[in-house]
């Protein structure tokens, strides 16, 4: 609540709502169970049409930090390799990124 006494002193409207609402909201205007349409069912100002529903959203997927371990150890609890490199990008890459890959010759 803290947050929310918060929120209101910006003068912005603030609004909120129980999870019972939200569901209540999303399946009167039959919307499908969705991260993003929950959070737009919140509160009693939900519109009776949502007009982009049919809309993508950006993919965004968390990578992780890799093995916690600065270096591995052998069973003695001694460094057997030197310390990982805090760099996860090849080539301006990195694991998880979408790209698409234009072959205009050769094996397609």
């Amino acid at each position: 609540w803290d947050l929310f006494r918060t929120l209101k002193k910006t003068g912005l409207p603030v609004e909120t709502g129980s999870g019972g609402l939200t569901k209540f909201n999303r399946t009167t205007r039959g919307l499908h169970k969705t991260h993003w349409l929950d959070a737009a069912c919140v509160g009693k100002s939900t519109p009776e049409k949502m007009f982009q529903i049919d809309k993508t959203v950006l993919i965004v997927k968390a990578d992780s930090h890799g093995s916690r371990q600065m270096c591995r150890v052998n069973k003695f609890g001694f460094p057997r390799t030197t310390a990982k490199s805090t760099e996860k990008k090849v080539k301006g890459f990195q694991t998880g990124d979408i790209v698409k890959a234009v072959v205009t010759s050769g094996k397609k």
